[in-house]
């Protein structure tokens, strides 16, 4: 599996796993004007994780160059939930904000309605750092719900790496 940069190619893919039922919940579902201006924008990367039949996931990574070294990690999902992929997938995420974009700080946030999504991030190191209460509304509930903010620091994904390296 490999991480590389969207294309306009990709967009159709983007979009059906952002409008599928089990993402709708969680994730936006950005038109295609919107996905092409992440592509454009210097402080965005729009990425597919790929193996050798084609797209299996994407993610959108925000505020790249800021002064403090903050990176967002927007938006991301699996082509095929469940199956056993996603802490490789959230663990090339992480380690390509480190490395290729250089942060030293990566925050994400979840819908305080998906578990799955929390304790995943818990399991790949990061860390919990807040709760905002009735903040994100999402259509496809009718109603706004809690977000849960995460991150981790460089030198917090150095240690946590550190037992999996030889």
């Amino acid at each position: 599996m490999i991480l590389r940069p969207a294309t306009p190619a990709d967009f159709a893919f983007i979009r059906g796993l952002a409008g599928h039922p089990t993402y709708a919940p969680f994730i936006t579902d950005d038109d295609e004007p919107t996905l092409f201006a992440h592509l454009t924008n210097p402080a965005h990367r729009l990425v597919i994780w790929q193996d050798a039949t084609g797209p299996a996931g994407f993610a959108l990574y925000c505020e790249i160059g800021e002064p403090s070294g903050r990176v967002e990690l927007r938006r991301l999902a699996l082509a095929h939930p469940g199956q056993g992929e996603g802490a490789a997938f959230l663990g090339a995420l992480i380690d390509y904000a480190f490395v290729d974009l250089h942060a030293q700080r990566l925050w994400l946030d979840a819908s305080s309605e998906n578990p799955r999504a929390q304790k995943a991030y818990l399991k790949a190191g990061f860390v919990f750092e807040g709760r905002q209460r009735a903040h994100w509304y999402r259509p496809a509930l009718g109603r706004a719900v809690d977000l849960m903010l995460y991150g981790i620091l460089r030198d917090e994904w150095l240690t946590f790496k550190a037992p999996l390296q030889p």
